[in-house]
């Protein structure tokens, strides 16, 4: 810290300035007078995008070869925080080998919408899940002494007008969906620096949004670190300074720092705040120079292994009629799709990788069926969306020859990128006519799928099964032959829904806006929180996915029936494997207020686990509940708030399929007072305790049963109950005064 102090002391304005703008694309400015360094930054959500000649933000210029890991859309699906923190500590590890001192990942938006294009990069619609991941990512990358740049921040879920669209989000939806995806990640993960988001949130761009920057990242979470512009994403740097960013990035070629040096210099920004800009930047930089690593190499055989593994756990069987998978290697089967051997892996844009290999899966499938007939069928040009006549019908004749078809089908590179969003969710035409064609010819079919999100399912009932591979990486081969002939067990779980149609998703009327301003008008019913709070049913809910095994859930138990919100409640449950094959089985955690008095979910994530389990074998599953797990984020306290009642908690294996419950009442610590005013109406007067006393006793002197079986009808009474209690001063030609009502009020309203 002295030494910063020093640096700060010895460096002059221009130089302060110099060092909150990049040098070039990818890399921070140095002072060479005084020693300081330059460091890197680059892409890698799912690998390392280095670029040895012209540099861009879109993936265009090729790359250093690296490893290209499943991307998070199918990262997440693995639920495996352990697995995923693997995955972050072999990509830190290739970070030290190319003298990358920060990678840019990971994603942590949410998923408001499928047609987002680069909901590939992201992991979940929940917040929970989001964010456990996240910061088991960001904590494998940084056990290798690279750092981490957690983006983008926040609320970037769309990429139509990303750069300059406003979202418009109430406080509590902020809160409990779209900051709650960071919150976790920032606090526990502590990465070293997050990215500024391009867009504006509630006014003002994510760049300058002191809200965002300062008050809630850097005073109430306590993040460290430095904030940096997504690249091209500053608007205005020294308002961006003064309200909480530290590094715009790439260079604009001394514009930025101009703009310091006015400010400073007009008193417009605080030469005190700069220096404050400028220590966090310096202890970035010196971290990254005292963790660098010299020398340094990877196994790119080990890493490829890597990539298979995480393939494999985070690839998701949809559907498996007669157990039609694993197939039986002497099987003889016809392979079809053009995916089989062009395979689409990764998404498009900034974290495009040039893959050190990528696996041929039509070969890897050979490997494991040599001895059996195989055929393959083109089904489909890579090209276009035009169905060719002769490609299906070559596909249909050698599927009548073999006993099962596997059909490799999804979304190409064209439909689904960085830089814009899909018009819906159906597949390509010529996708959805080779299935439905091969289906009239062949009973047995088994769809693999490759996208980077959710897609319309119309030919599902004419096939037996479907895996869902996402987008898998360079590895993805492999993978999949593991699992269709049983190497491998699936046991990835959807981390979004799949609708059953578009217009089924919560933000269909609001997304993606009118060009200016996007109103995410859906609130917190993001996602599941939909779906099952307003009974529409999804063509796969969030958290499904099947096994090649059977799973029992049985015996919950909670540490105790009543707690206060202060208090932790812990939760066990047995899981047994009762299926034929060792596997892994997701575990998950919701919790539902069941009577509540504002809006809520009809549950929500709380806990997770994955467990494998050999067969036979069974596993007590422990979780830790406190106060976040029952709490809602109230506006006008500004702080997460519990309201004491009875709490179910719900152990399932996805978010339909409930097997395990048992309640809580939880005591809440805060006791909200409600206030009454004349605006009252005399039910919420009734609910007040003491209001409630005073009611009574009126109604006894004016000779009136407060009881409704003696009283006034059902419906005259629900019309008094949402009376105002001004209202009835008016009506009650001076039976009911208003100096009458101002008693009541002073006498409620100052009860404790």
């Amino acid at each position: 810290m002295e030494k910063l102090k020093d640096l700060l002391n010895q460096m002059t304005l221009e130089e302060k300035a110099k060092l909150c703008s990049g040098q070039d694309f990818w890399n921070t400015n140095a002072i060479e007078r005084l020693g300081i360094p330059s460091i890197m930054m680059t892409d890698g959500p799912h690998g390392i995008r280095k670029q040895a000649g012209n540099a861009d933000h879109l993936g265009i210029n090729k790359s250093i070869p690296s490893t290209c890991f499943p991307t998070a859309a199918g990262v997440a699906c693995s639920w495996d925080k352990d697995l995923i923190n693997k995955l972050g500590a072999a990509i830190g590890e290739e970070a030290q080998a190319e003298g990358v001192s920060i990678v840019l990942g990971p994603g942590a938006n949410i998923k408001r919408s499928p047609l987002c294009g680069r909901n590939f990069e992201y992991f979940s619609e929940d917040p929970y899940l989001s964010s456990k991941l996240a910061t088991s990512f960001i904590k494998g990358v940084q056990s290798q002494g690279v750092g981490t740049s957690l983006k983008h921040f926040a609320v970037n879920n769309q990429e139509y007008k990303r750069m300059s669209i406003d979202a418009k989000v109430d406080e509590r939806t902020l809160r409990e969906i779209y900051l709650a995806s960071f919150e976790n990640a920032v606090k526990e993960g502590k990465p070293w620096s997050v990215m500024a988001a391009y867009n504006k949130v509630n006014g003002a761009f994510c760049s300058e949004n002191k809200k965002l920057l300062t008050d809630i990242l850097k005073d109430e979470w306590g993040f460290d670190g430095l904030v940096v512009t997504d690249w091209g994403g500053v608007n205005e740097l020294d308002d961006g300074i003064k309200a909480g960013l530290e590094l715009e990035m790439p260079t604009s070629n001394g514009l930025g720092e101009k703009k310091i040096i006015e400010a400073v210099r007009t008193g417009k920004l605080s030469i005190e705040k700069l220096d404050q800009t400028v220590e966090r930047i310096l202890r970035i930089i010196f971290k990254a120079v005292e963790n660098k690593q010299e020398n340094t190499s990877y196994s790119i055989k080990e890493h490829h292994k890597i990539a298979r593994e995480v393939a494999s756990e985070s690839m998701v069987l949809l559907k498996n009629e007669d157990q039609i998978l694993p197939i039986d290697t002497g099987k003889s089967i016809t392979v079809i799709g053009a995916f089989a051997k062009n395979p689409r892996f990764q998404g498009g844009g900034s974290s495009h990788i040039n893959p050190t290999k990528v696996d041929d899966i039509f070969e890897e499938i050979q490997s494991f069926a040599s001895s059996t007939k195989l055929l393959y069928a083109e089904g489909y040009s890579l090209d276009n969306d035009e169905v060719n006549d002769q490609l299906i019908k070559e596909a249909t004749e050698m599927a009548k020859e073999t006993e099962i078809a596997v059909i490799f089908a999804g979304l190409p590179d064209r439909y689904e990128s960085e830089g814009f969003d899909r018009k819906h969710i159906r597949m390509p035409e010529n996708h959805r006519v080779l299935i439905e064609e091969v289906a009239k010819v062949q009973s047995n079919i088994v769809v693999v799928l490759s996208n980077g999100a959710p897609i319309e399912m119309p030919w599902l009932d004419k096939v037996k099964a479907v895996l869902e591979g996402y987008l898998g990486g360079q590895a993805l081969g492999g993978a999949i032959a593991d699992l269709l002939f049983g190497h491998a067990n699936p046991s990835g779980k959807l981390a979004e829904t799949f609708p059953e149609k578009l217009i089924h998703n919560p933000s269909y009327l609001y997304f993606p806006g009118d060009g200016e301003t996007v109103e995410y008008h859906e609130g917190v019913f993001v996602g599941y929180r939909h779906y099952d709070t307003r009974d529409v049913e999804p063509l796969f809910p969030f958290g499904y996915g099947l096994s090649y095994t059977n799973f029992e859930y049985s015996d919950i138990q909670i540490s105790k029936k009543e707690i206060e919100d202060t208090d932790f409640l812990t939760v066990t449950v047995r899981v047994k494997n009762t299926g034929s094959r060792d596997g892994k089985e997701v575990v998950q955690l919701y919790v539902k207020d069941i009577e509540s008095t504002i809006p809520r979910p009809e549950k929500e994530l709380k806990g997770f686990e994955k467990v494998f389990l050999h067969v036979g074998e069974e596993k007590v599953v422990t979780f830790q509940l406190e106060k976040r797990a029952f709490a809602y984020y109230n506006a006008k306290l500004k702080d997460w708030h519990v309201e004491s009642g009875a709490f179910d908690i719900l152990i399932g294996s996805s978010s339909r399929k409930i097997l395990q419950r048992e309640s809580v009442y939880v005591h809440s610590t805060k006791v909200i007072q409600k206030v009454l005013t004349r605006h009252s109406t005399f039910g919420e007067l009734m609910e007040h305790p003491i209001g409630g006393k005073i009611m009574k006793a009126m109604q006894s002197q004016a000779g009136q049963q407060y009881d409704d079986d003696h009283g006034l009808g059902a419906g005259m009474q629900e019309m008094i109950l949402g009376t105002t209690l001004h209202n009835a001063c008016v009506m009650s030609n001076g039976v009911f005064t208003e100096e009458m009502l101002d008693g009541i009020l002073q006498a409620v309203n100052s009860s404790k």
